[in-house]
């Protein structure tokens, strides 16, 4: 069986931060990201050590690097509907 995705429904957004308590990635905007038509998403951290992580849905991206509200998602564009 195969899955319909709508590639409509890809969305952008950042992390920011707001209080870096480990000392490491800094404050204000310090990951782009996608979340795919699938819920999956993908971050890419703008940092002085770039990397790439990938996530089942934009809940669990929240949950790691949340830090309990210091860091953000901030929605760059809207879903189409």
């Amino acid at each position: 069986m195969t899955t319909q995705h709508n590639p409509r429904s890809f969305r952008k957004f950042i992390l920011y931060r707001s209080e870096d308590e480990c000392n490491v990635s800094g404050t204000g905007i310090v990951a782009e990201g996608i979340q795919f038509s699938s819920g999956r998403c993908v971050i890419s951290w703008i940092t002085a050590t770039p990397s790439v992580a990938v996530y089942e849905n934009i809940a669990d991206v929240e949950i790691v690097h949340g830090h309990g509200g210091k860091t953000v998602v901030k929605w760059i564009d809207a879903v189409d509907t």
